[in-house]
């Protein structure tokens, strides 16, 4: 399923991932799916938001740099190979390069959920879909 990620640049430094989550907590925004990739300097933080829009404009409000990008959200089998046979082989044999991924699952032996940000959106969904 494609759905909407918000992307935002952020200082790496304390206090700053708490000003931004403070600004989409006044907005009234929960918080689906997160991320957090960072450099000594800076970092980019990746959520799933309840609401992308009011989220976006929240964050941009306290001054933050964001965006928003197309991801898919798959489900996957919660077993040794369910990633692989979902989505890593399918996608390869599609020639559909992965650029990032984050899961999790706290149920075991049900469905993990997976976003993944790939080069070709339009390809990747039809494949996964199949």
């Amino acid at each position: 399923m494609r759905m909407k990620q918000v992307s935002v640049f952020i200082e790496n430094r304390p206090g700053r991932l708490k000003v931004l989550l403070e600004e989409l907590s006044k907005a009234g925004i929960n918080l689906r799916a997160l991320s957090i990739a960072d450099t000594a300097d800076f970092g980019i933080v990746r959520m799933i938001l309840t609401d992308t829009e009011r989220g976006l404009a929240a964050v941009r409000a306290a001054g933050f740099a964001a965006s928003t990008h197309d991801v898919l959200r798959v489900e996957v089998s919660d077993q040794p190979g369910g990633l692989l046979k979902a989505i890593a082989e399918p996608l390869a044999a599609a020639g559909i390069n992965v650029e990032y991924v984050y899961a999790f699952a706290d149920r075991p032996q049900e469905n993990a959920m997976v976003v993944l940000k790939v080069d070709n959106v339009d390809a990747a969904e039809k494949v996964l879909n199949h």
